[in-house]
């Protein structure tokens, strides 16, 4: 799958150690990107994704570990990267927790917790990112959501529902912030898979009688990151196959 030159961008994936990130981060290394590896605890997969960045074509490659939860974790992280690659072109937003339990069997914790990943970590991490983003030296800067197919329509459920919350939020913060950056040359966007090849519990039906593969989530990445689509900010790309959540 031909992508976008990167050369000579800083790419940011967070929770890249492993599944969709790990992927996400991969594809931009094909692109010839300098890619930062996010994780928290994974710390061996880290490394191995940094070194697969490499032989994959990445200009750079390094793993930083943080908790995109916690303020100064973030700056710590975001400090780290831009004294071993420079400052962070393209950031993607992968990081969310998923609990996929009756709302009334959730430990608190646990609710806290999908919350802040998804929404918090999102939020912490773009407010991070966008002032070297702002500069008007800058001529690329694209940031990139991951979001969750149908949740723009309020797509609820007593099972998994802070997740279907967190993520209308996160599809909110990523209109928001592209009014908010149409000025700055910066993209804001976001990919809403439902079921991914990866993903550890598949519905009995499928669209299309398969689960998304990670070259359907690289495609729309590509587009958001090319130089061209420098108009389609604010947008979300559902990746579900024509999934109809009404039919469930």
């Amino acid at each position: 799958m031909d992508g976008p030159d990167l050369s000579n961008r800083t790419v940011l994936v967070t929770g890249s150690a492993k599944g969709v990130g790990r992927e996400l981060l991969l594809a931009t290394a094909d692109c010839g990107a300098k890619t930062a590896v996010h994780y928290h605890t994974s710390s061996d997969a880290a490394q191995d994704v940094a070194d697969a960045a490499r032989e994959r074509g990445a200009e750079a490659a390094t793993a930083v570990q943080a908790d995109v939860t916690d303020p100064d974790s973030v700056d710590e992280l975001f400090s780290a990267i831009e004294s071993e690659l420079g400052t962070v072109d393209v950031l993607v937003n992968n990081v969310g927790d998923f609990a996929p339990t009756h709302w009334d069997d959730l430990e608190f914790e646990t609710w806290k917790r999908v919350f802040a990943t998804n929404v918090d970590g999102t939020y912490l991490c773009s407010k991070r990112a966008l002032p070297a983003m702002r500069d008007e030296e800058t001529e690329y800067a694209r940031i990139v959501n991951v979001g969750y197919a149908s949740s723009e329509t309020g797509l609820v459920s007593p099972r998994n529902f802070p997740y279907f919350a967190a993520k209308a939020s996160v599809l909110m913060f990523t209109r928001m912030l592209a009014a908010d950056t149409q000025d700055d040359g910066i993209t804001v966007n976001a990919i809403s898979p439902y079921v991914v090849e990866n993903s550890d519990v598949f519905p009995e039906e499928l669209p299309r009688d398969r689960p998304a593969s990670y070259e359907d989530l690289i495609q729309p990445l590509y587009f958001f990151l090319d130089p061209e689509t420098d108009y389609v900010s604010g947008e979300n790309v559902e990746v579900d196959g024509g999934w109809l959540p009404e039919r469930v």
